[in-house]
């Protein structure tokens, strides 16, 4: 989408609520894990909550539909439901990076029209 195209209010909204859902340190990093499948035991072990803390905020991600299950035996195993979402908590994380490394943000060119 480019900047001067028209945003509807329901773009809006859904984008709000979205970013709502990144705004946690723990959902930000399972949505950075989970561009592959992997069950609760293992995202456990890569972030800093409790399995049951996990659990609930992948819970909250599958209600939003950031994230589907599935199972596989006696695992649910949890995937990220879009390529747009990677590339969006992606560009938060490079955009943070930046920010704590002290490193210039890339900067918007303008064109101007003759």
């Amino acid at each position: 989408m480019r900047a001067h195209e028209n945003v509807s209010d329901g773009q809006l909204t859904v984008a709000a609520g979205v970013l709502a859902h990144l705004a946690d340190p723990t959902r930000l990093h399972l949505l950075r894990l989970l561009t592959t499948e992997q069950d609760v035991n293992t995202l456990t072990a890569q972030v800093a909550a409790s399995r049951s803390s996990v659990s609930q905020h992948l819970g909250r991600l599958r209600l939003a539909g950031l994230v589907r299950a599935r199972r596989e035996g006696r695992r649910m195993l949890y995937r990220i439901t879009s390529d747009h979402l990677s590339k969006l908590v992606g560009e938060a994380l490079d955009y943070a990076d930046h920010a704590v490394r002290g490193i210039p943000h890339h900067q918007h060119e303008q064109v101007l029209s003759p």
